[in-house]
């Protein structure tokens, strides 16, 4: 496979110059051609990152209008190509034109090898630089030190979580089981500074009746079975992060004493007399309608607004256009170096089922079904089967925007993320998969800004 990040192409049609610029380059594979018909196929075959482009080609070797076409042509199938023109004696003009048109930057002939040498390595080097801010961007993102994602929605959530984490403010995550709360409430408390603990309590999974002991501890002899003092998870949390998940499940008795906490940054253990003066951050998350809960009484409406001073809604898995196998790429290189059952790969039909399927689990169903499958796999690639899911079933309509262009906009947009996550950021392949040509992909990553 080209490294397309070393290919020099070298447009000229004097033989001669051809074969010394040819040589001239060590550390490079360079390719020539002689006319725009085998600069476009030579650009087709092995993308290259720098062009250097004579503007008088045949069949009007002594005009410029072909190296013109040449070069609108390069910019058009390849933008990030870094194209420099040669010019002749006293031809500022169409060096100004080139580089308005979008060359990189031009050289005069005859040709200064050690000067045009210095201006290839300095094209390779900025395109280079931008390639890597593009593959940051897009593509296998890491936010956050574990969050991995492609799509914008996830990205204001990660953004968002960097901005409040800092500040002494209790954070509340809104969003379904599977999406991720816990870790996002993990992040808050590593980009908060603070020193202590990061303590996670379920308060749906702990009985009624022993959730208080949990949260508070107690004094010995508290209750029948107290024969010694314990410290609650508050307390535990001293200096750090305490991280209720399913908040909506407290009973209304134990909302008042946590309001209290809230209010005076102090408890009081079951059976104990001593208030306690505790510094604990609060992040806390449920994926129940507490708006709901607060108009039937079921959720103090003053606890909620100490505890979602800051709210962060998540999308769900099937919100984040591409991440589903994004995220299936990661889960199955972890498992595989984690089970030592050698490398495996994403088929494409399982690539396609994973991106149509609606993923009603979010990322712990999706990381559960990729486990399964690393295990029961029979080759060295994952199938639909394998994953206990069908290729080409059609997911539900997603609620349109509110008029024609805008929902267009948002389709191709969505699409293009998808194609360009299914097959790794592979140009050729999104535009197969899209039934568009490159060009026209090209046209509108550009015109939608989404990075290649």
């Amino acid at each position: 496979m080209t490294d397309q990040s070393k290919v020099l192409l070298i447009v000229e049609d004097d033989e001669g110059l051809q074969r010394q610029l040819k040589w001239a380059y060590d550390g490079y594979q360079v390719v020539v051609a002689s006319d725009r018909a085998s600069a476009i196929e030579m650009l087709r075959a092995y993308e290259p990152a720098v062009v250097t482009l004579d503007l008088g080609l045949p069949p009007d070797p002594d005009g410029t209008d072909e190296g013109f076409a040449t070069l609108a042509e390069i910019l058009q199938l390849k933008p990030d190509t870094k194209v420099v023109v040669a010019t002749g004696h006293g031809a500022r003009e169409s060096a100004t034109r080139a580089v308005a048109m979008g060359a990189y930057d031009f050289y005069k002939k005859p040709v200064d090898i050690d000067e045009l040498g210095f201006i290839v390595a300095r094209a390779f080097h900025l395109h280079e630089i931008e390639s890597e801010n593009r593959r940051l961007e897009t593509g296998a993102a890491t936010v956050l030190g574990s969050i991995i994602t492609a799509a914008p929605e996830m990205q204001k959530v990660a953004k968002t979580i960097e901005r409040v984490a800092s500040a002494d403010v209790s954070v509340m995550l809104l969003g379904a089981s599977g999406t991720g709360k816990e870790l996002l409430a993990r992040a808050v408390h590593e980009k908060s500074g603070r020193k202590g603990e990061f303590v996670a309590i379920n308060c749906a999974a702990i009985p009624e009746n022993l959730l208080e002991a949990e949260l508070f501890g107690y004094e010995r002899g508290a209750f029948t079975g107290a024969v010694k003092s314990n410290i609650g998870k508050i307390e535990v949390a001293q200096g750090g992060t305490l991280f209720l998940d399913e908040v909506g499940d407290i009973p209304l008795p134990l909302q008042v004493k946590l309001l209290r906490f809230l209010q005076e940054r102090v408890i009081e253990r079951i059976g104990g007399r001593q208030p306690i003066a505790v510094d604990t951050r609060i992040v806390c998350a449920t994926h129940q309608d507490l708006a709901a809960m607060q108009a039937d009484g079921r959720f103090r409406e003053d606890l909620y607004y100490r505890l979602a001073e800051i709210v962060v809604k998540i999308p769900s898995l099937a919100e984040r256009a591409g991440d589903a196998v994004l995220l299936a790429r990661h889960f199955i290189n972890r498992f595989g170096r984690e089970l030592n059952v050698g490398p495996l790969s994403l088929s494409p039909e399982a690539a396609e089922a994973i991106d149509v399927y609606g993923w009603p689990g979010n990322v712990r169903e999706l990381e559960n079904r990729i486990k399964r499958a690393v295990i029961m796999a029979d080759g060295k690639s994952i199938t639909a089967g394998d994953l206990d899911l069908q290729a080409g079933v059609v997911p539900s309509d997603d609620v349109l925007p509110i008029n024609l262009r805008a929902a267009r906009e948002v389709a191709d947009r969505k699409a293009i993320r998808q194609a360009m996550t299914r097959t790794e950021n592979n140009i050729s392949g999104a535009a197969k998969l899209l039934g568009i040509s490159r060009p026209t992909l090209y046209d509108l990553l550009k015109q939608y800004r989404l990075q290649a």
